[in-house]
């Protein structure tokens, strides 16, 4: 069953998308209140499918590195403390997950984040990252947008 996880800039957290009309999505929050409620056009909104990482070479799918750290941490919540650790600690561990990340451009919030999303995530029983959160047509909200421009 593919999901759509979304990410909404102002908001904390992940939302699953449950449906779409015209003028706006119906979310529901990952968290432990399951609150639904309607995000719009204006809401900066992102699929965690069309989210990349940066490495030296070429970039790799948030998806796939979600499957790394999963593979890592036997499909359990992060074993770091990383609301808490050092930035030394905290990149020593992504780079265990993703050896080639650009250490320029991710930064500790970055990666911070990527663990917290990992962890709501796995509380809500999405493990399978590669195959469960992959685009599905009309995922991209971008891409919805201009076609309704058209």
């Amino acid at each position: 069953m593919k999901t759509t996880i979304l990410a909404i800039a102002g908001r904390p957290g992940l939302y699953k998308l449950l449906t779409h009309s015209n003028a706006r999505l119906i979310v529901e929050a990952l968290d432990e209140t399951h609150r639904r409620f309607p995000a719009f056009a204006r809401d900066r909104i992102t699929s965690l499918a069309d989210i990349v990482m940066y490495t030296e070479g070429e970039d790799k799918p948030l998806m796939e590195v979600m499957a790394n750290i999963r593979d890592k941490e036997e499909g359990k919540k992060v074993s770091i403390a990383f609301k808490k650790c050092s930035a030394d600690e905290l990149h020593a561990y992504f780079a265990e997950v993703l050896p080639e990340y650009d250490r320029d451009r991710v930064h500790d919030s970055d990666i911070r984040k990527l663990l917290q999303w990992y962890d709501i995530l796995v509380s809500n029983g999405i493990t399978d990252f590669e195959e469960d959160l992959q685009p599905t047509e009309g995922d991209n909200i971008k891409d919805r947008e201009e076609q309704k421009e058209d």
